[in-house]
């Protein structure tokens, strides 16, 4: 079993980026404290917990971290990114009665199943992670036999369920947001440049749902390859049909794009020189759009997407790379949020904590990137703010909202 123990740490925080980090945690039990946000205040502070040390330790609390550890490849790196921000939550909430236990599940079905079979053997109570779905699936099978329940890292809603929780940033809330805020300032005909595969086949019905829903009309939709040649034929379809419109006097008013920074600089030249005003055209996006150097093509400066208030990453990368000596991958604040939750509860007995009914509060918890609220079928919902595009960053146009909406399920 590996576990965390901040009384170690204190001494050892300073060089957590060097190879020893692993050995260095790996032989103590953690101790946490409430950890601060941005504005001072702690997050996920519980009033109960200050009861519970007075009437005493409650039983201590085993949370189980799964991850595609193994490798050097770009998987591994975030992984490695995702478990020192999980440790980091330890580290601030400074709490004797915590401990992790952090296995590698090789982003395998196969590899899913044996780590959350060891986590569960050693005491875990709730189980974060996987990242990637595979390995998902292959915990799912093994946790709900022991009443278990997953928050994972995986945004394939296919592995969601009662008991399998994501906590990741799914797309559908990401549309549902943009279209609304773009009907709100007048846009009522869309089109879309979509990409021909799982994502997008996925993406299109959420989209024509929310252009419907908000009173409007997706006018044009072209699908492309990722095949770069035929992406721009897609993409020049697109563009002549959006033209045309404008010629026959029913103009479209906003094109969506949900690509990222593997698309967006390979659309952004035939945009900025296809004739399309995006004065009146509006670039509508996703969470993808938030990317450094998004602006440097001109065809996007002054386009919207959805994004969580970027005040709390801020503040969190700052404190990740102060910490261990590099930028944290954007996945990080994941395991800090839900490192935060599972703590969030120890004041309640085992067997009490993680109920289907303490997870899914209605109320949502408060954590890097704002409001989220864990759903009973799984899904997660997000108070997202909107985005615009400049030369050089990106500003809030539409803030995030304080309250999340009436849970539905």
């Amino acid at each position: 079993m590996t576990t965390i123990d901040v009384c170690a740490i204190r001494q050892s925080f300073a060089v957590l980026i060097t190879a020893t980090i692993a050995l260095l945690l790996a032989a103590c039990s953690a101790n946490l404290k409430p950890a601060a946000n941005e504005a001072g205040a702690a997050i996920n502070a519980d009033p109960n917990a200050a009861a519970a040390r007075v009437t005493g330790s409650p039983k201590p609390l085993r949370i189980a971290l799964l991850l595609p550890l193994a490798g050097f490849d770009q998987t591994a790196a975030v992984a490695k990114g995702i478990k020192q921000a999980a440790e980091m939550a330890l580290f601030e909430r400074d709490n004797p009665n915590v401990q992790l236990i952090v296995k590698d599940d090789k982003g395998t079905v196969e590899g899913g199943r044996l780590a959350a079979e060891k986590a569960i053997s050693e005491g875990a109570e709730i189980i974060l992670g996987p990242l990637l779905s595979d390995a998902v699936a292959g915990a799912a099978a093994v946790a709900r036999q022991a009443n278990i329940p997953i928050v994972a890292f995986s945004n394939n809603r296919r592995v969601a369920s009662n008991g399998v929780y994501l906590m990741s940033y799914l797309p559908e809330p990401e549309v549902e947001r943009i279209v609304s805020f773009a009907a709100s300032k007048g846009k009522r005909r869309f089109a879309a440049l979509l990409p021909d595969d799982e994502y997008g086949r996925a993406i299109e019905p959420v989209f024509r749902n929310a252009v419907t829903r908000a009173g409007g009309t997706v006018a044009i939709l072209e699908r492309y390859p990722s095949r770069a040649n035929e992406m721009l034929d897609a993409a020049n379809r697109a563009v002549d049909k959006i033209k045309q419109s404008a010629f026959e006097g029913v103009p479209v008013d906003a094109l969506f794009v949900p690509g990222g920074q593997d698309v967006l600089p390979r659309l952004g030249p035939l945009i900025a020189y296809s004739g399309v005003e995006t004065a009146q055209v509006k670039l509508l996006g996703t969470g993808a759009w938030a990317f450094p150097n998004i602006g440097r093509d001109t065809a996007f400066i002054g386009g919207w997407y959805p994004s969580p208030d970027p005040v709390g990453w801020r503040a969190f990368s700052g404190r990740f790379a102060n910490t261990f000596g590099s930028a944290p991958p954007r996945l990080a604040s994941l395991s800090y949020d839900a490192v935060n939750l599972a703590i969030s509860k120890l004041h309640l007995p085992p067997g009490q904590r993680f109920t289907p009914a303490s997870l899914t509060d209605p109320a949502g918890f408060r954590g890097v990137d704002g409001l989220v609220r864990l759903r009973a079928d799984g899904t997660s919902e997000r108070a997202l703010a909107i985005l615009e595009v400049q030369k050089f960053g990106a500003q809030v146009i539409d803030a995030a909202p304080a309250v999340l909406s009436p849970a539905v399920n």
